[in-house]
Parts: structure tokens; C-alpha cells; sequence
């Protein structure tokens, strides 16, 4: 082999190492050092170091937790809801019909648009006044609701609109699976009699479930992080029924101008995504012990 032939393998990694050292590892460090610090906004290099007063303060601030138990109950309803919707659409496009490429099209088109042209539309749709979410409970003899403004519906409205925007991405991914399922395989278990529902909980889902688990834990960690579609929405209102971690971030950082608290949000943030990832892999190595058995 040659020194070349050596080489070639690192110098591929290399430049993605790079990339993540960077890009990624230093902004991080430099977030988790600013977190135990006092440093604010308007004097980014003047804050001394204070310990773990950041971490302690949020672990006993109501508005901390009750941001986090809503980022929890917005991810949680934002990811099952996409995974139905996504993997519902998936298996209605995959069959053959007419017309099926132009409902792949438009069926697409939430993924596409850009979420300042999402917010845009939905705030117009749940406008309180003359909004067409309104106008359709009129005719069906309900009174209006204040789909941003009632403290009740808020976080509602706002899941609804990210389900909206994410599952196209969801239902092309799960497509791409279904669409990997032999033939044969679904073929034969027709010639056994197996009907349709039977084919599908024991042939298909086992044969997606690996696409569905990694999916579940890539729309987890987003949604975690989710800000522009929220903040653009309702701002973490009203009365922050809809403050997640990530809006919580932005207020501390931006509005307060407290950088040092800030970054304790942060890395509390990242841990709540790590715990995920760890969950996710915990269940992906007894996924695959069952299956090796």
C-alpha cells in the first residue's frame, strides 16, 4: 500500500474534522465557559466568573421550569404529530393512482416555502378578526377563538403550524423506505392470505422501523431547538404559554442582556438533546440484540 493509499483515508475525515472543530467545538467550549460567568451584553469581555451561580439560579426559577415542561409537551406533540402525518401521507402516495405526481408536488410544497412565508400566512389564517380559521367555526356555529393571543390555544396553534411545515420532509423519507420494501416479499404474503392491515404491521412497519426511529430522534432534536416559527408566532406568548428553552435563551441573552445566563440555558438545552440521543441509541442496540436472536 502506498503512503498515498495510507493518507487517503485521513485526509477525507480531515476536512470534515476541521469543519466541526471550528464550526462546532469551539463556539461550544466558548458557550460553556461564558455559562459560568457573569458576562452581559453590553460589556461581552467584562463578566468574572461565578461558579455555578448561573446553573443554580435557573434550577430554581419557575419561569426555567415551566419552559422547560413546555418545550418538552411542544416536542413531544410536535414530533408524534409529524410522524403520523408524515408516515399517513407516505403509505397514501406510495400506491399508483392519477395524478399522483402533482399531489407529490404540493404535498411538498410546507418543506419548501420558508418559515418567514409560514408565519406569514398563518398569521393571517388565525387573525382574530376576520382570520379563516375563524370564519370556518362561524359557519359551523363556534365562536371566534384567539388562536395566538389565548394563553390556552397558543401553544396549539403553534405546534400545529411546525407539524405543518415538517412533516413533507417526514413523508418523503418514510416514501423512500416503503418504496425499499421487496416486491417479493409483500408478494408472497399476499399467495399466504395475509390482507392488507397484516401486510403492513408485519412486513412494512418492521421493515421502516429503523427510518421511523432515526427520523423520530432527528425531529426531536430539532424541535427542541425550534425558534424562528415560535418566536415569529407568538414571541413565547402569550403569557409565555409558549416560552421553550430556546425562546427562554433569546430573552436572557437579548432582552435582559444576560450572556452568562444565557449560556446556562444553553448547555442545559444541549444536555435535555443529549439525554435524547442517549435513549435513542439505548433503544437501537436492543432493537438490534432482538433482532440478532
Amino acid at each position: 500500500m502506498t503512503t498515498r493509499s495510507r493518507l487517503a483515508p485521513y485526509l477525507f475525515v480531515g476536512g470534515a474534522a476541521v469543519y466541526l472543530l471550528v464550526f462546532t467545538a469551539t463556539p461550544l467550549l466558548r458557550g460553556v465557559m461564558l455559562s459560568f460567568t457573569d458576562t452581559k451584553l453590553l460589556n461581552p469581555d467584562g463578566g468574572e466568573y461565578v461558579g455555578l451561580d448561573n446553573y443554580r439560579d435557573l434550577l430554581v426559577d419557575e419561569r426555567f421550569m415551566s419552559s422547560v415542561l413546555t418545550t418538552i409537551l411542544y416536542t413531544a406533540c410536535t414530533v408524534a404529530g409529524s410522524l403520523l402525518l408524515g408516515t399517513a401521507a407516505a403509505f397514501a402516495i406510495n400506491d399508483r393512482f392519477r395524478g399522483r405526481a402533482v399531489v407529490r408536488a404540493v404535498l411538498t410544497m410546507p418543506w419548501a416555502v420558508p418559515s418567514i412565508a409560514v408565519v406569514l400566512v398563518f398569521t393571517w389564517i388565525f387573525n382574530v378578526g376576520d382570520g379563516v380559521a375563524n370564519r370556518g367555526l362561524a359557519v359551523l356555529g363556534i365562536g371566534e377563538q384567539g388562536w395566538l393571543i389565548d394563553p390556552d390555544l397558543g401553544l396549539l396553534s403553534v405546534t400545529a403550524v411546525s407539524v405543518w411545515k415538517v412533516f413533507p420532509f417526514i413523508m418523503l423519507v418514510v416514501l423512500a423506505a416503503l418504496q425499499s420494501v421487496p416486491a417479493e416479499v409483500r408478494e408472497s404474503a399476499r399467495v399466504d392470505g395475509a390482507d392488507r392491515l397484516t401486510t403492513v404491521k408485519e412486513i412494512v412497519l418492521p421493515h421502516i422501523a429503523p427510518t421511523l426511529r432515526i427520523l423520530a430522534l432527528l425531529m426531536t432534536i430539532w424541535s427542541l431547538r425550534r425558534f424562528e416559527i415560535i418566536y415569529l408566532l407568538t414571541g413565547g406568548g402569550p403569557i409565555d404559554a409558549t416560552n421553550t428553552l430556546v425562546i427562554n435563551v433569546y430573552r436572557e441573552a437579548f432582552a435582559n442582556s444576560d450572556l452568562g445566563r444565557a449560556a446556562a440555558l444553553g448547555m442545559l438545552g444541549l444536555c435535555l438533546s443529549l439525554v435524547v440521543t442517549v435513549v435513542y441509541f439505548v433503544v437501537e442496540r436492543r432493537s438490534a440484540r432482538r433482532e440478532a436472536l
